[in-house]
């Protein structure tokens, strides 16, 4: 069995780079606390996995191949980014009300409630995981993309599954350096305007992301 790693690892590279949903996600968890950061990467390459299994087995054929299965899941994914902008622009609009009244809690310090939050470790991964596994590009992904790199001599299910683990694992290590940097921003998100701003941005932009995946064909 013959794979091309080379030409694989420089898609897979290019494709992690390229900001899209997860990355999205995964900045905002990481910016609330790093473990949450973490959450949020592991949650996606969970997701990532799905596709992999699906692609692996064959669902991927059925869904892509099905108008209405495709535009289910895509509809589906973009409902969920809304949902994520609208409520983060609700959060940011919010807590300006309750500056503006005097009344806005402090901003979160290392070794706070952040720290230990079991619920919040779930919706981190949670919000990694569905926003991976309702992005039908990823099932694309494995589907056009990936067999084109293995063997067509060798067994394509055994070489999906291994190519789709490394680029999980590439993943994870992009993701955890990437929330590593990102937490940095919590300092200077610790200045209530500055935090204001920044969850407007990201609300409204998962709002765009979510309305440019529902619209595109």
């Amino acid at each position: 069995m013959s794979v091309d790693l080379i030409g694989f690892l420089g898609v897979v590279l290019v494709a992690y780079l390229v900001p899209g949903p997860d990355f999205l996600v995964v900045v905002r968890s990481a910016v609330e606390h790093p473990a949450r950061g973490r959450a949020a990467a592991l949650g996606a390459q969970a997701g990532l996995c799905v596709h992999m299994i699906a692609a692996a087995v064959g669902l991927s054929v059925i869904a892509t191949r099905s108008p209405a299965v495709y535009d289910t899941v895509k509809l589906l994914g973009a409902a969920y980014l809304v949902y994520l902008g609208v409520r983060a622009v609700r959060a940011a609009r919010r807590a300006a009300r309750e500056r503006a009244a005097g009344a806005l809690p402090q901003p979160p310090q290392q070794g706070t409630q952040f720290d230990g939050g079991g619920a919040r470790w779930r919706s981190g991964f949670a919000q990694g995981f569905f926003t991976n596994v309702l992005n039908p590009k990823a099932a694309l992904f494995f589907l056009s993309i990936l067999p084109q790199f293995v063997d067509g001599d060798g067994s394509m299910p055994r070489q999906i599954f291994l190519l789709g683990a490394l680029d999980v694992l590439i993943g994870i290590v992009y993701w955890f350096a990437l929330v590593a940097v990102a937490a940095r921003l919590r300092v200077l998100l610790a200045h209530p305007k500055i935090r204001h701003r920044w969850e407007l941005t990201t609300g409204w932009l998962f709002i765009a992301i979510g309305i440019g995946v529902a619209t595109v064909a």
